[in-house]
């Protein structure tokens, strides 16, 4: 009987550390990332109960062939190829997944003018893993970004 009580008290026990262990940080990834092409900061912040990013610094913020700051002209919706890059929000409503994972929310590529489901894991305090993809996430890629300090 005595074992049987320590069994189940062991059990118990395992059982909570692991969903507190599971339940980790939802505002670890709160704070300024270098993205992975080292083009930009993005900084995302949480907002409700969601999170979401935007482009605070650019290595290079203006056209080189107007001297002007760079626009979102490769957008799909032409309504939007006046809108500045700088300080747009590229990361929209991530949700926190638990552990180290931030899903269902959408990134905003404006390199290419396209919007891509994402995922973000966070692998340590610095390093996140940003996975944007098309429907599933086997078909994508991956960045690894490191935060500003």
């Amino acid at each position: 009987m005595k074992q049987t009580i320590q069994v189940f008290v062991f059990l118990f026990l395992l059982t909570t550390i692991s969903a507190y262990a599971q339940k980790g940080n939802p505002d670890a990834i709160v704070g300024t990332w270098l993205n992975g092409t080292k083009k930009g900061h993005i900084q995302l912040y949480k907002q409700g109960d969601k999170y979401f990013g935007k482009i605070a610094w650019l290595k290079e913020p203006n056209d080189p062939e107007t001297g002007k700051p760079k626009l979102d002209t490769k957008n799909e919706n032409a309504a939007n190829h006046s809108r500045p890059i700088l300080g747009m929000v590229n990361l929209t409503n991530f949700e926190y997944d638990g552990g180290n994972v931030w899903d269902e929310g959408k990134i905003y590529n404006p390199e290419d003018g396209k919007t891509y489901s994402c995922k973000l894991t966070l692998k340590d305090a610095n390093t996140p893993h940003v996975r944007g993809f098309v429907r599933t996430s086997l078909i994508g890629k991956t960045q690894t970004w490191t935060r500003v300090k």
